[in-house]
């Protein structure tokens, strides 16, 4: 099926089952699409519409990523962050079409994104699904957005994915920019990293105050903040300031987890990123410091999960897959089902990362809701593997619009 102008035309579903994740129902006949919205579900008599014969398929709503890179080229470094903006953007477009073809019709870059990508998305130059950047990631001076090695003397100030902020004043004034140049969210390094040269793992970054006043403009403006973090201290360091969404959070213990729900935050898990890693390690060239970090966090993460539900913590779902690791994404799925059931699973990656985002109208299949849609041949419920099984067919509509799958 071809891609054409989302957003446009009358299209029935018919013969389907549509699964609800938000509420848990399933209806049985057919679904109506008019101008990339769902009108009717159930018994739709309309003779004068396209039609998309179903067959008893299964249509869930479309997935989201909450933790997405567009303007990854490579593992980290100064390489990512100075390469020519004409091929990081090219690639850009490589990278969303690949998720939409999977069936994530909205991702959320933490970490990249801008207001040309943006407009060139909104009027469809090229097939994506909806896009929610946060522009440069906000760093301290040595965190983890700092991609300098101690050994070299260079300067760094701003690249494509991250900026060196020091200082509440610097950054009232970075992210007072990032809304003014579109930004969904704001997001502040408040740990180490895997990748980044010079940052111990659990050791805290920026101060209280630092967060605090990103957080306070944030709020301010009707958003919120999203911090990567791994350990408890930083994770209670951040959410006791505000921050509400814990991305990674591989090393929380039941204390993080505790204080994740009492202020409201979600945790926003990466398995397949360090699970890629040690797989791929050398196909992409991670670093010997790289790969020592990735070992310390790469079997907690599901752990994580586990004291993040208990707690009562909303459990999103994210990948942070970098450069050519971008095709594990849907392995991140199976990997997430290893400590979620099959309902928990479907819901983190649609009405969860949809509540996190503020638009929850984008997890939910339901009469006016937007027709991002994931067709499946059998429901995810019942047979949990065809969520990531890429042999299997499946059909993605984008507004309503069949989504052209082929590379």
């Amino acid at each position: 099926m071809s891609v054409t102008s989302h957003g446009r035309g009358t299209l029935v579903l018919r013969d389907g089952r549509f699964r609800d994740p938000e509420s848990g129902t399933v209806v049985e006949g057919d679904l109506l699409v008019e101008d990339g919205v769902v009108r009717e579900i159930g018994d739709v008599g309309r003779s004068d519409a396209a039609v998309l014969d179903l067959r008893g398929a299964t249509v869930v709503p479309g997935f989201l990523d909450a933790h997405f890179h567009a303007y990854s080229t490579c593992m980290g470094g100064l390489e990512l962050e100075r390469r020519a903006m004409s091929f990081v953007a090219i690639n850009a477009t490589r990278r969303l079409g690949a998720r939409l073809a999977r069936g994530f019709t909205t991702v959320r870059d933490v970490a990249g994104g801008d207001a040309g990508l943006a407009q060139a998305l909104d009027q469809q130059l090229v097939a994506a699904p909806r896009y929610l950047y946060s522009g440069p990631a906000l760093s301290q001076t040595g965190g983890h957005g700092d991609p300098r090695p101690a050994d070299l003397d260079v300067c760094f100030h701003e690249g494509h994915m991250n900026e060196i902020v020091d200082g509440v004043d610097d950054l009232r004034r970075a992210v007072r920019r990032r809304f003014q140049q579109g930004a969904h969210v704001i997001k502040i390094m408040t740990s180490g990293g895997v990748v980044s040269p010079v940052d111990p793992i659990r050791i805290p970054q920026y101060s209280a105050d630092e967060v605090a006043a990103v957080v306070d403009e944030a709020t301010r403006r009707g958003s919120y903040v999203a911090a990567h973090a791994y350990s408890s201290e930083a994770v209670i360091h951040s959410v006791t300031h505000g921050v509400r969404s814990i991305e990674h959070g591989n090393l929380i213990d039941e204390t993080a987890a505790l204080a994740m729900a009492e202020h409201g935050a979600y945790l926003v898990p990466t398995l397949v990123t360090y699970d890629s890693m040690a797989r791929r390690a050398d196909e992409v060239g991670l670093s010997a410091v790289g790969r020592a970090k990735n070992a310390e966090v790469l079997d907690s993460g599901r752990q994580a999960i586990v004291l993040a539900a208990a707690a009562g913590v909303p459990v999103g779902f994210g990948s942070d897959l970098m450069g050519d690791l971008e095709d594990d994404q849907l392995r991140g799925l199976q990997l997430q089902a290893e400590v979620q059931t099959p309902e928990d699973l479907l819901r983190s990656i649609t009405t969860v990362n949809a509540a996190l985002f503020q638009r929850p109208e984008l997890g939910r299949l339901a009469v006016g809701s937007p027709a991002d849609l994931v067709v499946l041949g059998a429901d995810p419920i019942d047979d949990v593997e065809v969520l990531w099984d890429e042999s299997r067919p499946r059909t993605v509509l984008r507004a309503g619009v069949p989504v052209d799958r082929r590379p």
